[in-house]
């Protein structure tokens, strides 16, 4: 007993100074800002641009064309949310004005912002009381989700439904089925961790989740009147197309180095000017191959959840799902939100976990160290209210982000295929349903 109370001591000591190593980040980063009147990198480099993933959506949330003329990928949830909660008279002549006047809707933001904190903490101390404090703050406080409020991103409304689809904060499978229908109409690519009750055999949870978004998705877009398969699949073919011009606003902040790869062919920036051409070149070889190898000892380890569904909790078969999606292309860099989230529920126990709790400390610092400047520009900082000339350029943060997240996904991989092992050792592998 006593031994195990000190290692749960070593453990908090351990998360504590790495949650003040946040908290000093952010206090870096906020006087930083006060001095000149912009967040640093990896925050977007357009000053003027806070909230606008909220409001530009919001915009066509109030008026047709969202899918046709707009071009939209987000299904209609996303629109029937916004249309509730945003001032109508606000959004009529553009985004930008109805940042100004629609007080709804930065309350919501903040307000969305201050439900996530409180359920990271109600998740975090009924899953374990000491580390509780410490995580909440890394989480609270961290990068991913400051990136996600400055942008305004509906992550933010997202996120909480994530937390109670993979929590078990609520035992209702009709309110689990409902929120995980919610984080997979407002961002698509929260399928994949959904599918771990798949993997686990989980049959009934997985039906009322299916029937749920299915539901929930007929619902809006009759609501909404567009929004259809065949116009969110071609406009994301669209959207592939116009971000394959935009691979530094991919880079600057990303959970994968698939777009540091197609910087050199799909970006005018000169990157052998900035950076040794051998590290470059050493890059392009190793990165695809590090990326393949993170796939597939990924899918070796679900392959051994399915033949041992009770080997792996829920969280840890959906951070393997999502994992070995992230580090493979990137949806944005606030998307490893989620993730880390999971990650954090895993126990201060063995080195898989302890090293991906740490990663998980290290990707919630904020700010970054530049390499090389590669823009300046003078522009308005709508946050500071004044004239700003911000200057971007290369990082540290770009080569050791998407390296972190992999390293995640490693670590828990072979944690759980050592624990498969183990028991396969004890049980013969379950090929017909898993057990309630």
């Amino acid at each position: 007993m006593t031994g195990g109370r000190s290692g749960h001591g070593r453990a908090s000591l351990i998360e504590y100074a790495l949650a003040a190593a946040v908290v000093a980040s952010v206090v870096s980063a906020a006087l930083w800002f006060r001095q000149n009147g912009f967040l640093p990198q990896p925050f977007v480099m357009d000053t003027n641009d806070t909230f606008m993933d909220w409001f530009n959506t919001a915009f066509w949330a109030n008026r047709p064309g969202a899918y046709e003329v707009w071009r939209s990928i987000y299904p209609p949830l996303s629109f029937v949310f916004l249309d509730l909660f945003s001032l109508p008279g606000c959004h009529l002549s553009s985004p930008f004005a109805a940042r100004d006047c629609d007080w709804l809707g930065q309350a919501t933001i903040l307000g969305a912002y201050g439900l996530n904190v409180a359920l990271f903490w109600t998740a975090f101390r009924r899953n374990d009381r000491p580390s509780a404090p410490p995580r909440t703050i890394a989480m609270a406080l961290g990068l991913p989700l400051l990136f996600t409020l400055e942008r305004g991103n509906l992550i933010l409304i997202a996120m909480p439904a994530f937390i109670l689809a993979h929590d078990p904060l609520v035992r209702s499978p009709l309110v689990r089925a409902v929120a995980t229908a919610m984080t997979i109409n407002f961002k698509p690519y929260l399928l994949l961790p959904a599918l771990a009750r798949l993997i686990r055999r989980e049959w009934r949870p997985l039906e009322w989740a299916g029937l749920a978004t299915i539901a929930l998705y007929l619902l809006t877009l009759a609501l909404v009147g567009s929004g259809t398969p065949g116009e969110l699949a071609s406009n994301t073919a669209n959207w592939v197309v116009f971000q394959s011009g935009q691979v530094w606003n991919e880079v600057n902040y990303s959970t994968s180095y698939g777009p540091l790869l197609s910087i050199r062919k799909a970006s005018p920036i000169p990157l052998l000017d900035l950076v040794p051409s051998r590290l470059v070149e050493g890059i392009e070889y190793v990165v695809p191959l590090l990326i393949r190898a993170s796939q597939c000892i990924a899918l070796v380890a679900l392959a051994g959840a399915w033949l041992q569904p009770r080997a792996l909790g829920h969280a840890r078969v959906a951070i393997l799902l999502l994992g070995a999606y992230l580090v493979t292309q990137s949806p944005g860099g606030y998307a490893q939100l989620f993730l880390l989230f999971l990650a954090l529920l895993e126990k201060w126990d063995g080195a898989g976990p302890k090293i991906a709790i740490i990663c998980t400390y290290l990707l919630c610092l904020v700010g970054d160290v530049p390499i090389a400047t590669i823009i300046d520009l003078n522009t308005n900082g709508w946050l500071s209210g004044r004239p700003v000339t911000p200057s971007f350029g290369l990082t540290i943060g770009h080569f050791l982000r998407p390296g972190l997240l992999i390293l995640i996904l490693w670590a828990l991989s072979f944690d759980a295929l050592a624990r498969i092992v183990r028991a396969h050792g004890a049980h013969r592998p379950s090929l017909g349903m898993a057990p309630a």
